[in-house]
């Protein structure tokens, strides 16, 4: 491997736990008060949000640029993986095989949503205010919402499992017991995140979304 290779690795490995990592936490935690708190408890968090300071260097140098380096590098490492799975049938192997799988899942998945939403606001056709019955408009739709669900548990088991990887490949988990210790670890954050969104993704389609024009987030809104 090459000095420019490892170092490119290296800090597309970084920005999945930093900034990218961050955010998908405060994003699950942000869209979980849609579930908990209605289309008020999810208003204020978006104010609160938007009341950050530089929120559009934010938004450019903490989520865009990161994401779109993490996404693009990831599918050219995708591209040069040695999947053998039918002669590795191990548990890490499949996890290797479901990380580059999942990049490339999320990575759709984001393009497409930030279009339907970010992009939207962005030209002018929808406003901030409008956005949470514009995805209580998308989630009528039954595919749609099967289609959100694989995409966001995508984006979770990548972040997850990515994080188990990245403790390994920077020598923070050394030796199998920790690596183990890991894994459970990783594993019940998978599901929890994925708890928090899934549950918003059922509050974006009841009654009370369909009522009220919420606020929405100017960071990428998952719901």
């Amino acid at each position: 491997m090459t000095g420019n290779s490892y170092f490119a690795r290296k800090f597309h490995s970084l920005l999945g736990v930093i900034p990218l990592g961050l955010f998908i936490i405060e994003h699950a935690i942000t869209n979980y008060t849609a579930f908990e708190g209605g289309p008020e408890g999810f208003e204020a968090s978006v104010k609160f949000l938007n009341g950050l300071p530089l929120v559009w260097f934010l938004e450019i140098f903490g989520i865009f640029l990161p994401l779109l380096y993490h996404g693009i590098y990831g599918l050219y490492v995708a591209y040069q993986s040695n999947w053998n799975n039918s002669r590795f049938a191990y548990g890490r192997n499949w996890a290797f095989t479901l990380q580059r799988i999942t990049g490339i899942i999320t990575f759709i998945f984001l393009i497409w949503h930030i279009f339907d939403t970010r992009f939207q606001v962005a030209v002018g056709n929808l406003t901030h205010e409008q956005l949470g019955a514009h995805m209580h408009d998308i989630f009528t739709n039954p595919v749609t919402v099967v289609l959100y669900c694989i995409g966001v548990l995508s984006a979770v088991f990548h972040f997850s499992n990515g994080m188990w990887s990245f403790l390994v490949s920077w020598g923070i988990t050394v030796g199998p017991r920790a690596q183990r210790i890991s894994s459970y670890i990783w594993m019940a954050v998978f599901v929890l995140v994925s708890a928090l969104f899934l549950l918003s993704l059922a509050a974006f389609t009841g009654s009370d979304f369909a009522e009220t024009a919420s606020s929405v987030t100017a960071f990428i809104p998952i719901g």
